[in-house]
């Protein structure tokens, strides 16, 4: 088959490609760089220049392919909005990646919080309520003939097998730590986030192509863990002493931002695969977030 990716030379896109090529897929990836064409080109990967605004870029490619994963910008309306038309009335295949932050709270590091799977109600906070409508917009893709999937990742972590190999939230805590010699978290790091393995994800993506249900979505996780237990084993394995710091929401607003400081790095994130282990046969199986860290 041939597909279409968004985000090829990032850390989902690339990985979920690699698996692609690996199993005798042609495989076309949206690039913004001279530089990341010739990267992903190395890995199998037909490089397609342009970026999520090049929306007659994104037609054209998409009709071009059997299947399309958008693994770029879960937030992006007017891709979305693209993809779904571009795919109208073929009952082609369209996976939007979203993420699990769409349920998370502004804990500031408190822990608590609700569990969610795939059918439980919420109401986004006004910073995840853009992604939701896509999430939706994506979903009703349905009703036009299209083959769509929403797949929600949490925490992930794993080295990847593309052109970055490296996730978003554990390195920039181990990051921090070497810098700070200690790890730090938000506020009593008590706060929890579902978690899953790149490899695990990527699994969870084929599986989908090859058999969810239009109309889909599914969160993907294996396990949960509070911050501060990741900054315990982070302190562990590079051999920091003591017990890991505290920073406040502030402090971490200046490091990563706002949004993810509140959103992200302090907040309660915890979700259930319900779905997609029923309905996939996903299984899930590789070290958890602790482990992997220390190995």
């Amino acid at each position: 088959m041939n597909f279409f990716l968004t985000g090829a030379s990032g850390y989902i896109g690339g990985s979920i490609a690699a698996e692609l090529i690996k199993k005798g897929h042609n495989v076309t990836g949206l690039v913004r760089s001279k530089e990341k064409a010739e990267q992903v080109r190395t890995l199998g990967i037909t490089p397609v220049m342009g970026n999520l605004d090049d929306l007659d870029v994104l037609t054209k490619t998409a009709q071009e392919a059997d299947a399309v994963v958008n693994a770029a910008n879960a937030e992006d309306r007017a891709s979305a909005e693209t993809l779904v038309a571009a795919l109208a009335g073929s009952r082609k295949t369209l996976i939007q990646t979203s993420g699990s932050s769409i349920v998370a709270d502004l804990s500031e590091g408190k822990g608590g919080g609700t569990v969610y799977d795939e059918d439980s109600q919420f109401t986004p906070l006004p910073g995840r309520a853009s992604r939701v409508a896509v999430n939706q917009l994506v979903i009703d893709g349905k009703g036009h003939n299209v083959r769509t999937i929403v797949i929600a990742p949490t925490l992930i972590y794993g080295r990847g097998s593309g052109v970055n190999p490296n996730s978003i939230q554990v390195p920039w805590l181990v990051d921090l730590a070497k810098k700070n010699k200690c790890a730090r978290h938000i506020g009593p790091g008590e706060n929890i986030w579902s978690n899953v393995h790149i490899d695990d994800l990527v699994d969870l993506y084929v599986l989908a192509l090859e058999k969810a249900p239009a109309g889909s979505f599914y969160y993907a996780e294996n396990g949960s863990n509070t911050i501060r237990e990741v900054c315990q084993v982070i302190n562990e394995v590079e051999g920091f002493s003591g017990p890991p710091q505290t920073m406040t929401i502030d402090e971490a607003s200046e490091i990563w931002g706002a949004g993810a400081a509140n959103y992200t790095m302090g907040s309660n994130s915890q979700v259930k695969s319900k779905r997609a282990r029923a309905e996939l046969g996903w299984a899930p199986n590789s070290p958890s977030l602790l482990d992997d860290l220390r190995s």
